[in-house]
């Protein structure tokens, strides 16, 4: 859909608006923030509708951004104009949209065709060991990816136990959010700062070490949690035959290499070659990168036997509710943007204040909890890229002179997504799996117990730490 939506609107610009080429960016310094409704509304209906109204938002979750999305394309039309208006969008589908749907749909897609049959017994140490594979591969095939192999024989290993609620959340903790932060690939607002020029390299050596801190801290932790409940099981649900681990669609393996080699190819290979699109620039080698991702997805489907899909219980239902929610925060993110780009002439002045030091530069710390807190309970992707526009937007500054404070923006937009169920996509997929399985999971509020308890003591040491 997104390629087809692509196509069709680039032969129609091309055709019959050769003028849009001239369509001059947002100024930021002349919006009001009445422009933001609609991206708020989009994210606070995200946040609010699965708390209160889970049913609604399910089956109209595409209507309701939908909705948000009109509310702010009219309006815009109205007063910048028609040719202004495709612009904006055609910006949204080629530079960020597509790019981003593109590699969680290729991770979704191949990691679903690997199935991990077989069973172990779910003991402190195995849990752990679990835990930890899952930790290292998200940042490999992405928290999505990894939490989708893995949450199912850990919930096997575990399905004698009486205590195992604790067991999930930690396995939401780490894979599928901490274990995403060392490269683009691990977790949506990492990618989105590599689409923003955020080097693949950058990423892994300065986020190694406060991942790495943190992983270990948080396995701790679960295994002196785990050991405990484990110490509690009566004895008659302690033993579990073990049945050996098998691997199936391994096929999909290569595949995934695949997906890491075409993302780095458009970080290292830059031919200088670009198409313009109602004046936006379609680089070569982002073109090819898509196009390589789509491929892959199709061979994955293609290779992959029904049956293992089938043991995964694999559907697109995840990854379309992404593709539609996101296809709005894209286009209505733009005045965002635009106002945060203007800094103090901006209607976010204050924002820009509350992360700044008197003489203009910005604090990390505040950084780290701003992006950190609202990635809890909005979504880390969006809010990555409004604290990214917010610090300076160009890349090249922020991995130099603020090397720091894009080091606490991709923190926070990473880590604290844990702190709930919306803060990052794989967590509700993790716990609506969880329950079908016969898990009680924990209730929004406490769910957020267990986070306060456990993470915003890891955070404030890594802000003493870091900051």
């Amino acid at each position: 859909m997104p390629i087809t939506l692509r196509n069709t609107l680039s032969l129609i610009l091309l055709l019959t608006l050769p003028a849009m080429a001239q369509a001059a960016e947002l100024d930021g310094t002349t919006l009001s923030l009445a422009w933001v409704l609609p991206f708020a509304g989009i994210l606070l209906s995200i946040a609010l509708f699965p708390i209160f109204a889970p049913a609604f938002w399910h089956h109209h979750f595409g209507k309701v951004t939908a909705l948000w999305s009109v509310l702010f394309l009219l309006p815009f039309a109205f007063s910048f104009g028609a040719s202004s208006t495709l612009s904006l969008i055609v910006h949204a589908l080629i530079t960020e949209y597509i790019p981003f749907i593109m590699l969680l749909l290729a991770l979704y897609t191949v990691s679903g065709g690997i199935l991990v049959g077989g069973s172990l017994h779910g003991s402190p140490r195995v849990n752990t060991s679990i835990l930890a594979i899952g930790t290292v591969l998200a940042s490999i095939m992405g928290t999505t990816g990894a939490a989708m192999l893995l949450i199912r024989p850990l919930l096997k290993a575990n399905d004698n136990r009486t205590h195992r609620v604790h067991v999930v959340v930690f396995f939401i903790f780490l894979v599928a959010n901490v274990g995403g932060g060392l490269t683009p690939l691990g977790d949506p607002p990492l990618f989105l700062g590599f689409l923003k020029g955020v080097t693949f390299g950058w990423t892994f050596q300065h986020m190694l070490l406060p991942v790495a801190l943190l992983a270990a801290l948080l396995l701790l932790v679960f295994y002196a949690v785990d050991s405990y409940f484990y110490r509690r099981e009566d004895e008659e649900f302690k033993p579990h035959r073990d049945q050996p681990l098998h691997l199936f669609g391994k096929i999909n393996f290569l595949l995934l290499a695949g997906v890491v080699g075409a993302v780095l190819l458009s970080g290292f290979w830059q031919p200088a070659v670009h198409f313009e699109v109602a004046g936006v620039h379609a680089e070569l080698q982002n073109l090819v990168r898509d196009g390589l991702l789509l491929l892959l997805t199709i061979v994955s489907l293609w290779v992959t036997p029904k049956q293992v899909r089938v043991g995964n219980e694999f559907n697109w239902a995840p990854i379309l509710e992404v593709g539609k929610l996101f296809a709005g925060i894209f286009v209505t993110i733009a005045p965002a943007i635009a106002i945060l780009r203007a800094g103090t002439a901006g209607q976010l002045a204050a924002l820009v204040h509350a992360v700044s030091a008197a003489d203009g530069q910005p604090v990390n710390a505040m950084y780290f909890w701003m992006t950190g807190l609202l990635s809890s309970f909005l979504d880390n992707a969006p809010t990555y890229l409004v604290f990214f526009n917010l610090a300076d937007g160009d890349a090249g500054t922020l991995m130099g002179p603020l090397a720091q404070t894009l080091l606490a923006i991709s923190m926070g937009a990473v880590f604290m997504g844990a702190n709930t169920y919306i803060g990052n996509a794989p967590n509700f997929m993790v716990k609506s799996i969880a329950e079908q399985r016969g898990v009680a999971m924990p209730s929004f509020f406490a769910y957020m117990l267990w986070s306060i308890s456990v993470l915003m003591p890891l955070f404030a040491l890594l802000t003493w730490i870091f900051f």
